[in-house]
């Protein structure tokens, strides 16, 4: 069973019996249009960009510690996100994972296949909007460690020891796009010199009911090909930390000890022209 993901019937159990506060990430139509019933919707969780400074982690704990305070979580209550379909939302559901982790919330649940799978099991929707009661969000700093600065992800660099895993989509890898919001949104294309790629599709797999997760095993094996066992420490980054949270997620389940992520990710990194990049295609260019 796993720690973090949760199927619609168990989700639908758990609301039942347990205090549970269910957060949808989609944007505001997606939820107006139909969503778990009892859901809060906060899709700044996917939009919300953070800088890696003392100034910006302390925006993003504040920013979050509101926003999900305001949601009703004070702690007791477990923490469900969801997302459209695993592949869909480029992680979102799996960023809100990640920034509770972050905040050191203690009990986190992400909805395995989304609100697709919600509908595929016949569960029910409703465009009933709820009206949470505000609770005093508890923060917990040195959970904060699973954020790392582009200093630290500058200075694994020249640390082999780390693994430096870049998730994004293979047209950003190879330095034809800058983000998934078009080719020439950032200054600079490439990548962070010495990184190894997985794209984070590849934590997932079809299934007869949509995209899943992949189980440990397979996820250890896609691991292995860039060298990454569970005992590497891994520095995961992306274009802003959502498809970072996917893999994220999945190398947690898989048994990955030493995971932290650079949340400022390639949308900060490759915005200042003192940091080194990695230009042209991986199989020509030089580390």
């Amino acid at each position: 069973m796993s720690a973090i993901l949760i199927s619609p019937s168990d989700l639908s159990t758990l609301i039942l019996s347990e205090p549970t506060v269910v957060i949808d990430t989609r944007n505001p139509e997606s939820y107006a249009a139909g969503h778990v019933p009892g859901a809060v919707n906060l899709h700044e969780i996917f939009t919300f960009l953070a800088t890696s400074t003392p100034e910006g982690y302390a925006e993003l704990r504040a920013k979050f510690a509101d926003a999900f305070g305001k949601a009703g979580l004070s702690g007791k209550e477990t923490a469900v996100l969801y997302e459209q379909s695993m592949n869909s939302g480029f992680g979102q559901s799996c960023r809100g994972y990640f920034l509770l982790t972050f905040l050191g919330y203690p009990k986190i649940k992400v909805l395995h296949g989304g609100f697709a799978a919600w509908e595929a099991a016949g569960l029910p929707v409703t465009t009933a909007v709820p009206e949470p009661k505000a609770a005093a969000f508890p923060v917990d700093e040195a959970a904060g460690e699973v954020i790392i600065d582009a200093a630290a992800m500058l200075a694994a660099v020249e640390d082999p020891a780390v693994a430096k895993l870049d998730v994004r989509d293979v047209d950003e890898w190879i330095g034809e796009s800058s983000s998934p919001y078009g080719k020439d949104f950032c200054p600079r294309k490439g990548r962070i010199p010495g990184a190894k790629w997985i794209e984070w599709y590849r934590m997932m797999k079809p299934t007869a009911e949509g995209p899943r997760f992949k189980s440990a095993p397979e996820i250890l094996a896609e691991c292995a090909t860039v060298g990454i066992s569970p005992e590497t420490p891994v520095y995961l980054y992306c274009f802003k930390g959502a498809r970072a949270s996917n893999t994220f997620l999945a190398l947690k389940e898989a048994g990955v000890k030493d995971v932290k992520m650079y949340f400022g990710s390639w949308n900060e990194w490759s915005r200042d022209p003192a940091l080194p990049i990695e230009e042209g295609h991986p199989a020509t260019a030089t580390a």
